[in-house]
């Protein structure tokens, strides 16, 4: 049996972060505790301050297999490239090349829009895929 995982990202702003992540892929924030009908009422019930209100964000893939996103707030700006990045895969395996430089395309500009910013366009082999960064600087793949 395999473990779950999360995948951490550590941020400047949490909230904005998720909100990017849960646009790119169609992810969602899990519903609070039972007896709450926020986060927010969450939060203020187990005394958290306000300004901290933002310190942490979750996604959850709303139909199960996928990773759970976890989004914490951090002091440090990124200052390195990452040793651990994303692969948004758009099309499927065995897609023609032409597709899949259309349906990568597709894809890419539409994360532009919500805020990613692209870097490089690899075509290796059969293989073709863009290079982005998040709002915050965070390298991922489209495919």
């Amino acid at each position: 049996m395999a473990t779950k995982f999360q995948v951490t990202f550590d941020a400047a702003d949490p909230a904005a972060l998720s909100d990017f992540w849960a646009a790119a892929l169609g992810y969602e924030v899990p519903p609070p505790p039972e007896g709450f009908d926020s986060w927010d009422a969450w939060a203020r019930d187990m005394g958290i301050a306000e300004e901290n209100w933002n310190d942490a964000r979750a996604l959850e893939d709303p139909d199960g297999p996928g990773p759970r996103l976890f989004f914490q707030k951090v002091p440090e700006a990124k200052t390195a490239k990452n040793r651990l990045h994303l692969d948004v895969n758009v099309s499927t395996r065995g897609t023609p090349l032409e597709d899949k430089r259309a349906e990568v395309r597709s894809a890419v500009d539409r994360l532009v829009g919500l805020g990613a910013t692209e870097i490089e366009v690899f075509d290796q082999r059969d293989e073709h895929w863009i290079v982005m960064h998040d709002p915050e600087g965070n390298e991922f793949c489209v495919q």
